[in-house]
């Protein structure tokens, strides 16, 4: 029990930390720095914690309903501190598909995401160096290696990496449709259902940029072989989302957005 309330002041530690990061820069870097040390942030908070609760979930046989319960809460915090950041690669090619953003932008974005994923990497092994518990010393002692993440093949792994982008996306694309005090406990309670039934076979993590951060450094596999399951994956389950909702459930049902577009220029030209 000593390990879980270490485990939980550390996360209580960079998610203050992230926090005081974010409100100084909007405080004294406004424009376009805030929104690159807004994903950075963001993104070192997402793999620190990220980092601590896997650890934890390997070393400490906790209850199933604590591992949910504490993945369902910290999601909560994360999606109520994040503000506009994304800390995901995928939206960032996705903003670059919609015609919202340059490439060069969306390079650099990831490039930011990227760097804070290393960064978090560091500093998980830098408090675990500390040895404040048991569990960190443990981990210490195997020169914080990590060992195979996958509990099936790498097509099945990358086919749940797939499957849970879709259903983020699907649900980030349907959630206003919700009140809005509602929203980030239904997103929550989605990403925890998705650990729960993804995460035996691959981490169920559907975030290149947290992957690179949590999945990457273990052993086990290539990296050509991450790559497929944790960056192709959930680029292809998100835009297989785009795709069904935006153009073929429209075209299906008769309401293309060309067609729409055109009934409401009409309908302009009428009045």
């Amino acid at each position: 029990m000593a390990d879980l309330w270490v485990s939980l002041g550390v996360l209580a530690v960079a998610v203050l930390v992230c926090e005081a990061t974010r409100r100084a820069a909007a405080r004294f870097l406004p424009g376009i720095c805030w929104i690159y040390l807004l994903e950075a942030a963001s993104t070192f908070q997402l793999c620190c914690c990220t980092q601590e609760l896997k650890l934890l979930a390997e070393s400490v046989r906790l209850d199933q309903a604590i591992s949910l319960t504490l993945t369902y809460v910290v999601t909560v915090v994360h999606l109520s501190t994040f503000r506009e950041a994304t800390c995901n690669p995928a939206a960032a090619l996705e903003r670059v598909c919609r015609g919202t953003a340059s490439c060069r932008a969306a390079a650099l974005l990831i490039a930011v995401q990227l760097g804070a994923a290393v960064a978090a990497r560091s500093f998980a092994a830098s408090v675990w160096s500390l040895g404040l518990s048991d569990m960190h010393r443990q981990h210490q002692k195997f020169g914080f290696r990590c060992f195979d993440p996958l509990g099936g093949t790498v097509l099945e792994a990358a086919a749940v990496e797939l499957a849970c982008a879709f259903a983020v996306q699907a649900t980030a694309m349907h959630i206003h449709k919700l009140e809005e005090k509602l929203r980030v406990h239904f997103f929550a309670a989605v990403i925890t259902a998705l650990v729960y039934a993804g995460g035996s076979i691959s981490g169920a993590v559907f975030n290149p940029a947290l992957a690179f951060s949590v999945q990457f450094p273990c052993s086990g596999h290539t990296y050509l072989e991450y790559c497929f399951i944790y960056w192709l994956g959930p680029t292809l389950g998100m835009a297989s989302c785009i795709l069904l909702f935006e153009k073929i459930v429209p075209f299906l049902s008769g309401k293309s957005t060309v067609g729409m577009n055109s009934s409401i220029t009409q309908k302009e030209k009428t009045q």
